[in-house]
């Protein structure tokens, strides 16, 4: 009863017309930001951060700057559907399962309903996480301390197995796909000896090459030496994504004549965007799985909503009684990701507020913010500074609910898009690809290397390859190498450290069960479809 009347409180607080109008133009702002490919909530909430001053020093009020920023990280996770469904193009990397099928819907005739089905599931599994979040928090975050690097490796390892799916009944093309990605998450510098993996110069080598062919001076001076260079950043994972679902995309449409006239065909009526909501009760599997496995992977520290949003539509897909639908425009493909990065958002403010560990890119922004502001994060927030907290996740249900009417009010502008000839939009979405590329990044480099992968997405298409496993392998592929390595270090190069529960790893005899658990039953995903397979082959050969 203490906590609802301090939640009702907080509510209350919200709802004040200061609070309401910052979460009202935090939404829009969040959704638009969300919508043009290269920013995402990370980069809107970062440009925005200094603004928040002004609020503090208008409003008097403590919470009125988070609850602005929150308002811009929620409207953020709705908007990053819309570029994914109309355009193709993720919005940012927590959109990118969301092209799928909503990609697909669209170029059936459908994006009203793709638009719909996103807006509602990311109302549901956003409500869904506040309400956890405000029951649960003490005890989720004391649940979050319980993964070390072995339970999260074998989380990450459960989500490989979750790919292993996603490619349709060819598992080696669907290997292929995974151990490509991990190849690329390689690049750059190893995370624990830092020495330089696939990056073909270093310096020496650079300044080598160069005294050779009688150019003297230093290596970054030269151009093409100094693109070179870039790799020692590694893979942006946004260049690839903007890469393959966009220009790929692009080509791809371009060369498939059947889809050159369904782009002017999609309609808008209210009967239309009514029977669109009716038809949500087709998509509430996909719903319910990423409301929940969503915010579950997002108050694990360093997760977020990425892998949150990706590991739902594996999984969705995979307890499908139709997996083949995936990909071809299945609603639960659109429901389940859009669930799941909106609860997963939700969930990795649980961390930051109640730990003082960011669960995301964007909450790392958001405490720094609240470290300006005077504010503490850790266990005693709650209890030191309730005038703070509370206004804050009442905001959240403020905030889910104008975000959800804002995205339905502005589905007519958004299917707008969808009713340009595709001469016209083929030339937009190489530009919006180009220039979100060169704003997240601001180089040419980056640029050039996505127009790179976007024709080779093309190529991989016409072999018949699937994408949606490799570009998930670079998502969790760092991750998963980070963790792996550590668990080892911890363990002496022992594997024993993910598969038997009385591996002494703290020297004190205790028994982990998390890890062996979450590791053995990733071993069996991704065993049953191989064994399957192979038996499909003999019986077919037999």
């Amino acid at each position: 009863m203490e906590i609802l009347a301090a939640l009702t409180d907080g509510i209350l607080i919200a709802m004040q017309p200061h609070n309401l109008g910052l979460a009202v133009i935090g939404v829009i702002v969040g959704l638009f930001v969300g919508a043009l490919p290269g920013l995402g909530s990370v980069n809107g909430v970062a440009i925005l951060l200094p603004f928040t001053f002004v609020i503090n020093e208008a409003t008097s009020d403590p919470a009125s700057p988070m609850i602005f920023l929150a308002a811009i990280y929620y409207g953020a996770m709705y908007g990053g559907a819309i570029s994914s469904i109309t355009l193709g193009i993720p919005g940012a990397s927590t959109a990118v399962a969301t092209t799928f099928d909503g990609r697909p819907m669209a170029l059936q005739g459908n994006a009203d309903r793709a638009l719909v089905t996103a807006a509602i599931a990311s109302f549901i599994g956003g409500t869904v996480a506040t309400v956890f979040f405000s029951g649960f928090a003490p005890f989720l975050s004391s649940v979050a301390l319980d993964f070390g690097n072995p339970e999260i490796f074998a989380l990450m390892l459960l989500a490989f197995a979750t790919f292993i799916g996603l490619g349709g009944d060819d598992i080696p093309k669907t290997m292929f796909s995974i151990f490509f990605g991990l190849l690329l998450a390689t690049v750059g510098f190893d995370t624990i000896s830092g020495e330089p993996r696939l990056i073909f110069f270093n310096d020496r080598e650079q300044t080598a090459v160069l005294e050779a062919v009688g150019m003297t001076g230093a290596a970054e001076n030269v151009p093409y030496f100094d693109s070179i260079g870039w790799f020692s950043r590694g893979i942006q994972f946004l260049v690839l994504a903007i890469g393959v679902y966009g220009i790929g995309e692009m080509i791809w449409t371009i060369n498939a004549s059947r889809y050159k006239l369904t782009m002017t065909e999609t309609k808008i009526s209210f009967s239309r965007i009514m029977k669109a909501i009716v038809g949500m009760k087709d998509a509430w599997k996909g719903t319910t799985i990423g409301s929940f496995l969503g915010f579950f992977v997002g108050i694990l520290p360093a997760a977020g909503a990425t892998p949150g949003s990706l590991m739902s539509y594996g999984v969705a897909k995979m307890t499908s009684r139709n997996p083949k639908s995936y990909g071809q425009g299945n609603p639960d493909g659109v429901a389940a990701p859009e669930a799941a990065n909106n609860s997963a958002s939700t969930g990795a403010m649980l961390p930051m507020m109640t730990l003082g560990i960011p669960g995301s890119p964007t909450t790392a922004v958001l405490l720094a913010g609240m470290v300006i502001w005077g504010l503490e994060p850790g266990p005693r927030m709650f209890e030191d500074r309730p005038e703070f907290v509370w206004p804050l996740i009442g905001s959240f249900y403020i905030s889910n609910i104008v975000a959800v009417l804002v995205n339905l009010a502005f589905i007519p502008l958004f299917l707008w898009v969808l009713r340009m000839p595709f001469t016209i939009l083929a030339p937009v979405i190489f530009v919006l690809s180009v220039i979100g590329t060169y704003a997240a990044y601001d180089n040419m480099y980056d640029v050039w290397l996505m127009v790179f992968f976007g024709i080779g997405a093309y190529l991989l298409r016409i072999l018949d390859y699937p994408l949606a496993p490799a570009v998930l392998a670079v998502v969790l592929g760092t991750t998963a190498e980070q963790k792996l390595r550590q668990s080892l270090l911890l363990s002496d190069g022992d594997f024993a450290i993910f598969y038997s529960p009385f591996f002494d790893r703290d020297g004190k005899g205790q028994e982990w069960w998390i890890a062996p658990i979450t590791t053995w039953v990733a071993v069996i995903l991704i065993l049953l479809p191989i064994i399957l397979w192979a038996m499909k082959k003999i019986r077919a050969k037999a």
